[in-house]
């Protein structure tokens, strides 16, 4: 029942970047998250890393691929920085319609407890979902995940729950796994979300829904094996920490890996929760604790921050991730890429929001969206650039990593591949002024 981590192993192909200003390994110490060669190259074959170092390194099988600088495996990497494929650990990218009229209401002053109230918010996307067939959302849903690599992602977590209903979860996760096989697309890591929201069928009846997600939903996602985690939305106005606790601790008796979203506007213990029942990450965050906070930085459970939620939905307040990081927490950093509340794929950006907003250094949130992202998922072969591990790279036309923060929001990739093939490459570079390393 047990699918291959990815789909597509052994299918991979080679590639050698390199003259690369800057080559960062996000596996350095912890008062210094990364490891930066400069004059760098990467070899990958086969789909996986044969080799990285500096380019008096370079291995002799290696240099033949620059022979007369026309072999199209070849990437001159001058003036750029090569990181591990960006891993965005959290995004709910499966849906139907978008929700840009409540952005204009948010505009206007009302909240997002407010939308939801209404009848809009995640029940509006349930709607509009079920109404749709599997192949029409796939075909939605494809470009919008194919954007992802356009920014460096190489791997996207992808939920459900916009469902509700048995076959409606399933039509989601069986589409989900449709897109995972697809070639051109970034790896799809699928998690089971069906305790998202409490459906309009069963606003008087909670416990009925909570029983059906845990004796229905979780075996009979189980038993076609389309989803690595089941994720909870622990808030008020959605699920309370005991039917969290219950519907997590079903998940893990079935063999899934757990997943929260805790504390986004409430402290309800969420993130004392994941700690606790060793899920692999407890995500938003934004109203945690000092329990809460400690819990996490005791465990080996991932602290998912989203910065572009707390902007997006102008909470007037972010998660705590300097406090979070003191305290020795590990941490990741993704969009939530959904249609209510982060409605962007663009997870560098989410590097300066983590920044200048949630108090990180650039070094913290680099790592986030790279190896802490991958811990996120329970995949720390990747997010890496080390012998072995899936050939995944992302090249950005800029000479330092520091730019990635400091001059937001420019598209830089230029060449993005997962397991040695591109998924994306720009046809010309930017015109750029960061043209010198910073001093």
């Amino acid at each position: 029942m047990t699918r291959a981590p990815d789909a597509r192993a052994g299918l991979g192909g080679e590639l050698l970047v390199h003259g690369l200003a800057q080559l960062v390994d996000p596996r350095g110490r912890t008062s210094d998250p990364l490891t930066i060669i400069e004059d760098a190259f990467v070899w990958i074959r086969d789909g996986e890393v044969a080799a990285t170092g500096p380019m008096a390194d370079l291995p002799a099988e290696a240099a033949l691929l620059l022979g007369d600088g026309k072999d199209p495996r070849a990437f001159d990497g001058s003036g750029c920085v090569a990181l591990p494929g960006l891993v965005d650990s959290h995004t709910h990218a499966v849906f139907g319609a978008g929700r840009a009229h409540e952005f204009e209401r948010r505009l206007a002053g009302a909240t997002y407890q407010e939308i939801a109230a209404a009848g809009g918010g995640i029940l509006f996307s349930v709607r509009d979902l079920r109404s749709r067939s599997m192949d029409d959302l796939i075909e939605i849903s494809r470009p919008r995940i194919a954007e992802f690599a356009r920014f460096g992602v190489t791997t996207v977590e992808v939920k459900s729950g916009y469902g509700l209903t048995v076959e409606d979860e399933l039509k989601t996760l069986r589409a989900i796994r449709r897109l995972s096989d697809e070639d051109d697309l970034p790896r799809l890591v699928p998690t089971f979300l069906g305790a998202h929201a409490i459906p309009e069928e069963y606003a008087d009846d909670r416990e009925s829904y909570v029983r059906l997600v845990i004796d229905e939903m979780l075996p009979a996602v189980v038993e076609e094996d389309l989803a690595r985690f089941c994720d909870v939305f622990c808030e008020q106005g959605a699920f309370t920490l005991a039917e969290a606790e219950r519907i997590l601790e079903r998940a893990g008796e079935l063999g899934l890996g757990l997943k929260i979203h805790a504390e986004e506007f409430t402290p309800l213990g969420g993130a004392e929760l994941a700690a606790r029942l060793k899920a692999a990450s407890a995500d938003h965050l934004v109203a945690i604790d000092d329990r809460g906070i400690t819990s996490l930085a005791a465990s080996a459970t991932v602290a998912t921050l989203l910065p572009g939620t707390s902007l997006f939905l102008k909470l007037g307040r972010h998660a705590p991730g300097r406090a979070l990081a003191d305290a020795g927490a590990t941490l990741a950093v993704a969009t939530d890429f959904n249609p209510g509340s982060s409605m962007s794929q663009n997870l560098p950006l989410m590097v300066p929001l983590a920044c200048l907003n949630l108090g990180l250094t650039i070094a913290e949130a680099v790592r986030g969206v790279t190896l802490g992202g991958a811990l996120a998922i329970g995949r720390p072969e990747l997010g890496v650039l080390a012998a072995g591990s899936p050939g995944d790279v992302a090249v950005f036309d800029t000479p330092d990593v520091r730019n990635l923060a400091y001059h937001y929001g420019v598209p830089r990739a230029v060449l993005v591949a997962r397991d040695g093939r591109p998924l994306w490459k720009a046809k010309r570079r930017s015109s750029r002024t960061d043209t010198a390393l910073l001093s």
